[in-house]
């Protein structure tokens, strides 16, 4: 009798553990929610129309024509529900810390994604802060010229033909990369790797693997979340090479080898100055090390 009570309860708690499922990934200390998780801080501090006054260019809805729309359904592809849903697969985005290191990061991370896809210009209507997300995909590309595609990553070996150039608001590029998102959101390595466009058919796919690029770990980088809420401790080389917690790290983390120290990307300004844009809509301060011009890029 109290094997068969036993039995009953380890099915009951099978079950509780498998309607609550997530994919985690232990290595990476990385957690994906199932759809059903209903609670994301996102929604404290933007909503439709504030989403709509900050990017009012994006993708596919700017007033302002472009030839590379011509015969194009007119869709909102990035639009702040399919933002919302995928936000909610990560309870790391915007979970931890104070309301203040919340919106900081959320300013960090739309600076980043604006930057990412940006179709603005210095004298762009309404400024070129008011461009962000204009792209679902790097311009160029695809070029079968360079495919983005790096055959010593044995683990996410390309599928010949296929180019995993930037596509989606973080500009996801690289096989690995899309091997690794693709195993932590659809548990199959295999999915994205075999057709890396499905990120320009799902808008909730496309923020998601923002998302997901955001919370992870890259040793011997941090994640991008943990620099915004002062979740990383430097090591003494970090130190040595003028990295702390704060937006030039995160800066460093994207893209170091070109935007940061002496020689960095005049480009990087910009990347800057919409970090700068988005403190100031939700009145916070930019925090500690918001550059990265002393620091030296990681693994260097």
């Amino acid at each position: 009798m109290k094997q068969a009570v036993y039995f009953f309860s380890l099915l009951l708690a099978l079950f509780f553990l498998s309607s609550c499922a997530a994919v985690i990934d232990e290595k990476d200390d990385v957690i994906i929610a199932n759809k059903k998780n209903v609670h994301t801080n996102l929604t404290k501090f933007l909503d439709t129309k504030k989403w709509d006054l900050l990017f009012p260019n994006r993708f596919h809805i700017s007033k302002y024509p472009d030839s590379n729309f011509v015969r194009v359904t007119k869709k909102d592809f990035y639009n702040f529900n399919a933002f919302v849903t995928a936000a909610k697969m990560f309870p790391l985005f915007l979970g931890e810390g104070t309301d203040s290191s919340q919106k900081r990061e959320l300013a960090a991370f739309l600076a980043n994604m604006a930057h990412e896809t940006s179709g603005g210009w210095d004298d762009a209507p309404g400024g070129f802060q008011q461009w962000g997300l204009y792209f679902v995909s790097e311009k160029g590309f695809p070029n079968e010229s360079f495919l983005y595609a790096d055959s010593s990553k044995k683990k996410w070996l390309p599928v010949s033909g296929k180019s995993y150039h930037g596509r989606g608001p973080m500009q996801l590029s690289w096989n690995y990369n899309y091997g690794q998102f693709s195993e932590a959101y659809f548990g199959d390595k295999q999915v994205l790797l075999n057709d890396p466009d499905l990120l320009l058919k799902d808008s909730v796919l496309c923020f998601a693997s923002a998302i997901w690029f955001w919370v992870r770990d890259q040793y011997p980088k941090p994640s991008c979340h943990d620099l915004m809420v002062g979740q990383w401790e430097p090591t003494a080389k970090d130190i040595a090479g003028g990295r702390g917690i704060g937006f030039g790290t995160v800066v460093n983390v994207i893209n170091g080898g070109l935007e940061c120290g002496g020689n960095h990307s005049e480009r990087t300004k910009y990347r800057y100055a919409f970090y700068q844009y988005f403190c100031n809509y939700f009145q916070i301060d930019q925090g500690p090390n918001a550059e990265c011009s002393t620091q030296t890029p990681f693994g260097k």
